[in-house]
């Protein structure tokens, strides 16, 4: 069994045989993977009418526990994205009516951002189609093999910059 993957790699052997080319069946896949998920993302969203950086953010906030907020750094922090994105991001997700900015009333001079109810309603439809996307594509694992491949994805990631 093959892939489109292995076409790559076999070629790049034959064309540089000074290179080792084996991270490549790693990384090329991974690569793959990611624009495919990114796809099935993307139309699990759409019926909710949400973009992924809105879940993103959403999902930060939720995962948070009630009441449901955060700070802007802590946002940050879950996002991995800069400060002026993220400025953007919660003021479009204020327009929207999925969070609103609130004092926080352990620093005068600190802001929260909060879920509202539209916004946790939203957020909690989402994961639900995304996870059963995400459930349909690991249709044929059984579920330790779905564990030894996270266990391997954890090292992997773990040790990369990431």
């Amino acid at each position: 069994m093959s892939d489109e993957v292995d076409g790559v790699v076999d070629a790049w052997q034959r064309e540089r045989p000074d290179l080792d080319v084996d991270s490549m069946h790693i990384w090329s896949r991974i690569d793959r993977l990611a624009a495919i998920l990114d796809g099935h993302r993307k139309r699990a969203f759409s019926s909710h009418s949400i973009e992924s950086w809105e879940f993103d953010v959403l999902a930060a906030l939720r995962r948070a526990g009630a009441p449901h907020r955060l700070s802007p750094g802590q946002l940050l922090r879950e996002t991995h994205v800069t400060s002026g994105t993220m400025t953007n991001r919660v003021d479009r997700l204020v327009k929207r009516g999925a969070v609103t900015r609130e004092s926080d009333p352990n620093d005068g001079r600190g802001v929260l951002v909060a879920l509202t109810p539209e916004g946790l309603a939203l957020v909690d439809a989402a994961l639900t189609s995304l996870l059963d996307v995400e459930q349909e594509l690991l249709g044929g694992w059984q579920e330790g093999e779905r564990a030894q491949f996270a266990d391997a994805l954890r090292r992997l990631l773990l040790g990369s910059d990431a």
